[in-house]
């Protein structure tokens, strides 16, 4: 049972999977064929060997060719002139799902952060102005969801701009107020997320 015990561990550690979830995933890995867990365990080794992170944006993707940047930081057609901070990975895909914002992006967090404690919240703070005073930016937009997390992350992103030398000459805004008080961007769907941009001040 020890080997049980240890695989529904490490599950228990994965965001929004807790003791019974975990049991599932184990039982339903005993119950299946060799093959399907070779193959799990092999798309786990290739994230760990292929993924890399973006040195500008923090995003994680497929590096092939040994880059340093990911496919929106080097797209030469993405206005450079904009920058969406979100909190985290899977924020920015249901930005990019909209088809919407054109402009490029920095990931103020990580999916894998744990955000119950103000302590917990690593974001990179240094890194994010260094972005800033090395880029044209004249808009910074700051999309943090709309939870007691996310509120702290914009507050202590806005003090971090304001000792910019350029703070004078950004334009900071907020998205709408059309997403759902203490919902997450990744949660919301196309429509809602596309009108929060457009209506964002």
């Amino acid at each position: 049972m020890d080997s049980i015990k240890n695989l529904k561990d490490l599950f228990a550690n994965f965001p929004a999977v807790g003791p019974k979830m975990a049991g599932r995933f184990v039982f339903y890995l005993i119950h299946s064929p060799a093959q399907e867990i070779e193959k799990l365990v092999k798309a786990i080794q290739d994230i760990k060997n292929n993924i890399a992170f973006c040195t500008l944006c923090f995003q994680p993707f497929e590096n092939i060719s040994d880059t340093k940047v990911c496919e929106i930081c080097s797209d030469p057609s993405r206005n450079r002139q904009v920058l969406c901070i979100v909190e985290k990975e899977n924020d920015l895909i249901s930005i990019e799902n909209t088809k919407r914002y054109k402009g490029l992006y920095f990931i103020a967090g990580s999916d894998t952060l744990t955000l119950r404690k103000i302590n917990d919240l690593n974001i990179k703070i240094e890194p994010l102005k260094e972005r800033i005073k090395n880029s044209p930016f004249t808009e910074i937009i700051i999309a943090t969801n709309s939870t007691p997390e996310g509120k702290t992350i914009s507050a202590l992103i806005e003090r971090a701009l304001k000792e910019l030398p350029q703070f004078t000459n950004l334009k900071i805004t907020h998205l709408a107020k059309g997403l759902p008080v203490g919902g997450e961007l990744e949660y919301a769907d196309e429509e809602t997320l596309e009108s929060a941009f457009e209506g964002r001040k």
